[in-house]
């Protein structure tokens, strides 16, 4: 293994010359565009996402509707902080985060579903989820070691939508259990 070594010098010349690129340096070696292009698909899935579960939080009744609704919150605020997070980032790789609701429907990995019968919800979340986690795998797969900051977020969201769809999981085994 050879020695670190730095050219400092170089280094702080760059920086000087570049300021206006904020936090884009030398050192990062993916596609720009692409990655804000892959992260407002991101984006878009997670605010779908918020919108869903809000939807079927307000929606849920029956017998286990209130603590069935209370996980659908809790799952709407997580995907509301990713959406913040990925937006954010966007930003700082001098991009637009893209919130239009014209284009959610056509960027968004996952699909929105009304409120229905309270099982049905908690399927079609888990379906979400299971989608997210795919393609969050395949992007942070995808960004490898040429943007570590971003892959490092989609990773921490990763972890999130596991979770959640564990949760998802464990109810629809509950309610097969109960119901079924």
């Amino acid at each position: 293994m050879q020695p670190f070594k730095l050219d400092l010098e170089t280094i702080r010349t760059r920086a000087r010359e570049k300021m206006a690129d904020g936090p884009i340096t030398g050192a990062y070696k993916a596609d720009r565009q692409q990655v804000i292009d892959v992260l407002n698909e991101a984006l878009a899935t997670e605010i779908t996402c918020v919108l869903r579960y809000k939807n079927h939080y307000f929606m849920a009744e029956g017998l286990h509707g209130e603590a069935v609704a209370a996980e659908f919150l809790e799952h709407a605020e997580e995907e509301q902080d990713h959406a913040d997070q990925i937006a954010e980032r966007i930003v700082q790789l001098r991009g637009v985060p893209d919130m239009n609701p014209a284009n959610l429907h056509t960027k968004a990995h996952a699909e929105y579903t009304q409120g229905g019968k309270l099982v049905d919800m908690i399927r079609e979340n888990l379906v979400a989820e299971r989608i997210a986690i795919e393609t969050y795998t395949e992007i942070a797969r995808w960004l490898g070691d040429k943007d570590p900051t971003t892959r490092r977020m989609i990773e921490a969201i990763l972890e999130t939508e596991e979770e959640h769809a564990d949760d998802m999981a464990g109810l629809l085994e509950r309610w097969d259990r109960e119901e079924g």
